[in-house]
């Protein structure tokens, strides 16, 4: 048997018909950049997440990277993020010029470890930037309670966690912006890139609204230095049809990660993903952890068992920031999970007879068999 780690076909046979006759308006009309589909998904996707208002830009690096500059995040600047996270993260806040501060993660949720972002704050903090990473939200009300504690601002890299909940409300809708990718991978996913700043502070979009268009109020007319990152109307037009299938996809991953749990809970050596009972979790990643994961993910690729590594190295051991001299022990949680985790396939319309493959094959391969 061959298991994709993700197999699109299930979702674009779901909405092809509505995509291509909307694409079709959108080629006669010819408004292929902020056209009324982007605008009315703008809406749409905010409205869903329980917020004002939402931005749409052309990547989730740039969602993060122009709502850090919308809260004039700059050089003297310093942000909190987790090292155990995607780089794009790290790479927003280069970008504005201010400091990146890597902390610790949550061993059992991988999310960020609030008393190590407390101990993190210095004055120069503006801005907690938590990663709700693999789809399930980190401990926002603690990290909300700091940022009001010390007068910071909170922004959630919310790229893997469309449609998540914290204490019942969506994420969101909860700090001062949430950035969203909506990269193919994504469980809300584009035909290309994609992201979007949502966020209830109408300053906040004023200003990102700007940043993402030249800077400019009028056609030629310029407040302030902006950029080219705008989401394009074809792009809005499936995600739009996709958006409307979102909760169900998010549950159906859900039943695929039960499956998976149930398989592999009592399995020496292997650790399934728990969730807090205060959140829910969307997998946009199903991740164990593994403690010969290496020899593991090779058993699984011999079996046609397609598996990743989300992330192999915390941030503050990549090359691309070794200037900021952190060196290996700093973290060592994120550290130890880097070196165990693996991610199975995990997409909504994955059957119950590949999971059982991938569950099979790994009570195999932890025992040291091939």
């Amino acid at each position: 048997m061959k298991v994709q780690f993700i197999d699109f076909q299930g979702q674009y046979q779901t909405v092809k018909v509505k995509v291509n006759r909307r694409l079709q308006k959108v080629f006669e009309r010819g408004d292929f950049i902020l056209g009324k589909d982007e605008k009315d998904f703008e809406a749409e996707f905010s409205r869903y997440c329980k917020a004002r208002y939402g931005v749409g830009v052309n990547s989730g690096t740039d969602a993060l990277y122009l709502a850090l500059g919308a809260l004039d995040v700059g050089p003297g600047d310093e942000v909190i993020l987790p090292t155990f996270t995607f780089i794009a993260t790290a790479l927003c806040v280069s970008y504005t010029g201010a400091k990146p501060v890597f902390v610790d993660i949550e061993e059992e949720t991988y999310n960020l470890e609030t008393k190590a972002v407390e101990a993190a704050i210095t004055p120069r903090t503006k801005v907690i930037l938590p990663v709700h990473i693999y789809g399930q939200p980190a401990n926002m009300q603690d990290i909300l309670s700091l940022a009001k504690t010390h007068g910071l601002k909170v922004v959630e890299d919310a790229a893997q966690a469309h449609g998540a909940t914290y204490q019942g409300k969506k994420i969101g809708s909860l700090a001062d912006a949430a950035c969203f990718s909506f990269y193919p991978t994504k469980s809300l996913g584009a035909f290309g890139d994609g992201g979007m700043i949502v966020t209830n502070d109408s300053k906040i979009y004023a200003k990102a609204l700007m940043l993402r268009d030249y800077g400019r109020v009028g056609r030629y007319e310029h407040k302030i230095k902006g950029h080219n990152s705008r989401l394009d109307t074809v792009q809005a037009v499936v995600l739009s049809e996709k958006l409307k299938h979102l909760d169900r996809w998010n549950k159906m991953r859900q039943g695929v990660a039960e499956q998976y749990r149930r398989q592999l809970r009592k399995v020496d050596g292997v650790i399934p993903p728990p969730v807090k009972n205060d959140r829910t979790h969307v997998y946009q990643t199903y991740a164990v952890r593994v403690a010969n994961r290496d020899a593991v993910m090779a058993g699984m690729k011999k079996k046609n068992i397609d598996v990743l590594i989300h992330y192999p190295i915390p941030l503050h051991l990549q090359k691309a920031y070794e200037e900021l001299g952190y060196q290996k022990g700093d973290f060592p949680v994120a550290e130890k999970v880097a070196d165990e985790i693996l991610s199975l396939p995990m997409f909504p319309h994955l059957t119950r007879s590949q999971v059982k493959y991938v569950c099979d094959s790994i009570k195999v391969l932890v025992n040291g068999k091939v």
